[in-house]
Order: C-alpha cells, then structure tokens, then sequence
C-alpha cells in the first residue's frame, strides 16, 4: 500500500480512539492547531479551484475532517471535567479572545454557531440538494448531446467517453454533497449539546467533587467551556464556508478570486454611481463626513482603475473575436478546406431538422450508434463517422446519404406520421399518403399515429420517420462498405489485431503483402456480404499463400476457403441441408474458356447472346426458390464461383455464390436446380 493510503486509514483509526483514550494537555493543543489549520487548507483549495470537480475528493474528506473534531470534541470535554485545563489554546479562547467575560464568551459562540447553522450550512444544504436534483435530471440529455456530437464528427471518442464521464462524476459529486451537507448540520447541532453539557458537568463537578463556591465554579469551567466551543466552531465555520463555495461554483470556468475581480469590476459605471451617492451622503447634513466622503473617494478610484485595467482588454477580445471569426471565414472559404470529403454524410431539408435534435427526443443519433455497433459485431466492419448537415438547398422533407460526396440515396420523411408497409401479406387498403419505401422499394403508406394499430391489424408493418432513414442508412452502407473500407481504415483494423495476436500481423505486413492489397482483399469479402471479423484466419491464410500469389482475386478465394464455416452459416443451420442451384459441366466448362488473363487481370469474354441465355436460365431458377421463401444460392467449382459472380453481378447483384470448397464435409447438399444454356 501507499503512504498516503496508510495515512488515512492511520488518521481514521486515532480520531475513533481519542474519543476512548485520554490526551495530555499537550497534544490536544497540537491537534487542536492541526485542525485549523486543515480547516484553513480547505477553504483555500475551494477558493482556488475552478469548478467542483477539481476537488472531487471533498465529500469524503468532510466526513474525516468531521470526526476528527468531534474527536476533539471529546477529548478537550474529557480534560475540562477530570482536570479543569484543556491546554492553552483553549485557556487563551477563552480568556484572552473574549476578554475572559462568561457572558460575552457565550454570546460570541451563539452567535458563531447561528451564523454557521442558520446562514451557511443551510444555505449550502439547500443548494446541494437542488444541484444534485437538476443534475441527475439533466444527465440523459447531456448523454444525447455528446452522442450527437459525437455522430457530428465534433467529438473523439475519446473525447466523447471523457466527457461521459465527468457528467457521470459531476452527478456523483453532487448526490454525494447533497448528503455530506448533513455532516456540517449535525456537526453544528453536536457543537451545541456538547457545549451545554460541559457547562452542566463543569459546574456540577465544580461546586459537588472540587468544593468550590457556585460563582468561582461557574467562571472557571465556563470560560474553558467557551473556548472550547470557540476553537471547535472556528474550524467547523471555516468548512461551512467551504462547503457553500464550492456547491456554488458550478457555473465557474476560474478560480474565486479571478472570478470575482474579473465579474466585480468589469462595469467601471457602477463604482461610478456608487461614488456619487456616497457623495451625496457625506454632504447631508447630521450624518459623518469623513467615512463617507472616504469611501466616495474609494469608489472613484475604483472605477478609474476598473476602466483602465478591463476596457483595453475587453477591446482586445472583440478585436479578436472579430479576427478570429475573419480567420474562420477564410477558412471556410479556402480551396484547401473544400478539398476535404465525408466517408458517410445525411443532408436533411429544414423540416427533418428535429430528427437530429437530441433535445427533442430524437433517438436518430442512438440509431447510429447502433447501427456502427451492429456492423462491427456482424461484419468486423468500423463505420466512419457519419457527419448529419442541413442543406436548405433540399425540400424540408427531403434527406440525402453520401458516400465520398457523392449521393447515393434520398428519400421523403413525414415527421408527423408513421410509414406502413404491405409485406405481402396485407390484403385489405388503408388510408394514408402513397410513397415508396426508399431502402427496398416497397409500397406504402404515410398514416397518421391514430391509424396504427388499424395497420398493424391489417398485416401493415408500421415504423417512424427515424427507423425509416436509419434503415435506408443501413442498406447503403451494406453496399457501399467496399468502398468505405480503405487503407486507413484498414491500418486501425491491424493495430487492433497487433494487440492479442502480433506474431501474425508483423509476419504478413507488409513482408508478403502491402496493406493496399490486404485492403483489396478484405474489400472483396464485404463486397459479398463475408464478415472480415475473424481477421487472425484471414492473416493466416494471407500469409500462407502470399508467397504462392500476388493475385488478389486468388487470394480472396483462399481466404474464402479459410471462412467456409461463416459464409455458410449465413444461410443454414447446423444439421440441415444446404438447398443449392447447381451449374451444369459444359457451362462451367465454356465459363473458363471465356477467362482471358492480361497483365492488367483478368476477365471474362462471352459471347453476349450465351450471356443472355445464362442470366434468364439463372433467373428461372432463383425465382423459383425466391418464391418459395428461401434464398436463392449457387454452388459452382471453385476455379469458376469467381467469374461466374462476376457474370451475374450486374443482373443478380445479392446472388449468392459458393463454391465446393467452401462447405465442411459434414455439410449436407440438396441440388433443387441446375443451370443450363
């Protein structure tokens, strides 16, 4: 353990025993100087510190410095009654602070602990109890806002967890001062009995045990009695006052003392005014001249010095807001600046602007964010951030995705309905606004939230504006994942690896490949829709043949092999049988005589009626599975799934396409169809 943990724990230990073990005169002054001065410590740190959780510590540290004076507390009462001295702190609080008068003693200490009790701890108590409320009501919406930010490309992550984080402490903080306010209250209340009861005891032992006469017991053990609550309230004022400053700092970016210059002399025309009624009063008649034509003069002063030292640098902050904002516009305005390109962005019309609006309850950015969880969970895919704009250029209910800059996909929104779509299975009409399901092109309808549960009786499958655009998002980025997916992104993906397996990473990049040709191959797996989450077997299986080929497309194919077991378990599960469409032998035949390999790669040159033939036949063929309700997969050999793919791409782009050497050899095969020309 540390030092300072050993200490602690030391200093919690000895304040529970001074409340059991008597301390000699000596120490309980050494310890009753200790507490001042801590005390003092304290309030200085609170009054240097910018904002409350700069000294995070403090609700915990109340509660020590707490009991360490009740410790006090008893040891001092314990050395009034046994022995009738406390130590010469006390005796000079006593005696010397309040001129050795009982009757002032006592008013003196009344009046400290109204002043601490009624004014200060309360007031802090108060204040304490309503931070904590407004902050724990305010987290969700400060959790929305850096998660907006962070959709918005404004935030890191790292950045983004940081200030989750302090929203997480400064909640704490206060919940934890809301209660540690009631130490300094019971503290108060304590300082009171404890201080009755010792001028009950002291005159009790003092006239029955010590045979002295009722006055003399009454001024000997009232004074200690005095000085004791006197130096045990000093320090308990000195905490409150703490307590109050930093539960009422939280709107603060300085430190007390900058803040209070700063915010209490910037207006040179109220010291001004201020002067000129002092004036005013210092020359009416029956009231003193000199105090107030002093603090007149003061004033002036004051007011001459404020506009000295704070009108050159407000005008130095506006000159510098203006260049700065000059500067910014530049900025904007560069060639250099419009040189740089979004991987994702969404342009909304002005009336979509509230799906954006964490304030409103939009839940778009939460959408986001677990659209780029799902992908990296399913696909082993990181999605760059998407940057959300307004473009008024856009009808209001109008939305645009880019990819690189370039639009991709738009659609309409109706933030006041619902959109309800016919899966199929919907027989009977609904009234509502006809569109067109922008991710998958499905008619609908725009119903208003009175008619959903209409809809949804009817078969209609029913979902809002923000599931609408989030699922358009989706596709796109299923389909434009290759693309998104470059060197850059691909290099975080290595690092990521380095981590848990580095031995693989170091060995295949970049001694066998390049990352550009480890980012072509990775591109051609989500170009099918093949999860890149396992990227130690793709490594593996890079290094393996890297050796053999260079050849991306061979590669894709090897590490294709290496997936086999994930490809496959996309489409069937374990134990039931994997219902193909096979090619016939000529056609696979005549599919690699069409190969025509250049320096450049390779391609395929088909005769383009075959093509034709081939694309209907294979068109028969999926549409029959299709319609039965299952999903339309092509088995071929592995030297043809390639080009084949390639084939059929423009007219099948989500066809699916194995080959032999991707299935385990327990997996069994069902043929439903084979594809002639």
């Amino acid at each position: 353990m540390k030092i300072a943990d050993i200490s602690v724990v030391v200093i919690v230990i000895v304040a529970v025993l001074m409340m059991v073990i008597p301390l000699p005169a000596w120490l309980l002054d050494l310890l009753l100087a200790l507490n001042i001065t801590l005390s003092l410590t304290v309030l200085l740190v609170t009054m240097f510190t910018r904002g409350p959780l700069e000294f995070s510590i403090f609700p915990s540290l109340l509660l020590l410095l707490t009991l360490f004076r009740l410790a006090l507390n008893v040891s001092s009462t314990r050395l009034i009654l046994l022995q009738g001295n406390a130590g010469e702190i006390i005796h000079a609080f006593g005696d010397f602070v309040v001129g050795g008068d009982m009757i002032v003693g006592l008013i003196v200490f009344l009046i400290l602990v109204v002043i601490q009790f009624v004014v200060i701890t309360r007031g802090a108590e108060r204040i304490a109890e309503v931070a904590a409320r407004f902050t724990l009501d305010a987290m969700p919406g400060k959790q929305m806002s850096i998660d907006a930010d962070l959709n918005a490309g404004l935030l890191t992550e790292d950045e983004a967890r940081k200030r989750r984080q302090d929203v997480q402490r400064e909640a704490d903080f206060f919940g934890a001062m809301d209660g540690a306010s009631k130490f300094v209250k019971g503290d108060a209340i304590a300082g009171i009995i404890i201080t009755l009861l010792n001028l009950i005891g002291g005159f009790a032992i003092g006239t029955l045990r010590m045979g002295l006469p009722a006055a003399e017991a009454i001024q000997e053990f009232a004074l200690l009695t005095v000085g004791d609550g006197l130096v045990a309230q000093i320090p308990s004022l000195l905490i409150s006052t703490a307590t109050g400053i930093l539960v009422t700092r939280s709107a603060s970016e300085s430190n007390l003392g900058s803040s209070v210059t700063r915010q209490l002399f910037a207006t040179p025309e109220v010291f001004t005014i201020a002067g000129v009624v002092l004036l005013g009063l210092a020359l009416m008649p029956g009231l003193p001249l000199i105090p107030f034509a002093a603090l007149s003069g003061i004033s002036f002063f004051l007011a001459n010095r404020s506009r000295q030292r704070f009108l050159p640098e407000l005008t130095a902050q506006h000159a510098a807001g203006e260049v700065a904002a000059t500067t910014v516009r530049a900025e904007t305005e560069s060639v250099a600046g419009l040189l740089a390109v979004d991987p994702l962005e969404i342009e909304l019309g002005f009336g979509l602007i509230a799906l954006a609006d964490a304030a409103q309850g939009s839940e778009l950015s939460e959408r986001i964010n677990m659209i780029r969880r799902q992908f990296a969970l399913d696909l082993g895919f990181i999605v760059p951030t998407i940057r959300i704009r307004d473009n008024i250029q856009l009808k209001p209910t109008t939305y645009l995705i880019k990819v690189k800059g370039v639009p991709v996909g738009q659609g309409d929104l109706l933030l006041d309905h619902l959109l309800a779509m016919n899966p199929g299975s919907a027989v009977d009409s609904i009234e509502g606004l006809a569109t067109t399901e922008p991710a998958f092109g499905l008619p609908a309808w725009w119903i208003r939230e009175s008619e959903r549960e209409r809809a949804e009786l009817l078969g209609y499958t029913v979902v809002d504006p923000a599931t609408v655009l989030a699922t358009h998002l989706t596709e796109l980025i299923r389909q434009y994942a290759p693309e998104l997916l470059g060197r850059q992104e691909v290099q975080q993906l290595l690092d990521g690896v380095k981590e848990y397996a580095p031995a693989v990473v170091e060995e295949v990049v970049p001694s066998i490949l390049t990352i550009g040709q480890v980012q072509k191959v990775l591109a051609n797996l989500l170009h099918e829709g093949v999860p890149i989450r396992d990227l130690v077997t793709i490594l593996e299986t890079l290094g393996d043949y890297g050796l053999i080929t260079k050849d991306v497309d061979l590669l894709t194919e090897y590490v294709r092999q290496a997936l086999g077991r994930v490809i496959v378990r996309q489409y069937v599960e374990p134990g039931e049988p994997l219902q193909v469409i096979t090619l016939h032998l000529e056609l696979e035949q005549m599919i690699l005589e069409s190969v025509q390999k250049t320096e450049g790669g390779n391609y395929i040159n088909m005769d383009p009626a075959v093509l034709e033939q081939l694309i209907a036949s294979v068109s028969k063929e999926a549409m029959r599975l299709t319609n039965q309700g299952k999903t339309p997969i092509v088995l071929t050999a592995p030297l043809v799934r390639l080009y084949f793919k390639r084939l059929m791409e423009r007219a099948f782009s989500r066809l699916v396409v194995l080959s032999y050497n991707e299935l385990e050899p327990s997996q069994e095969v069902q043929a439903v169809g084979v594809v002639r020309v």
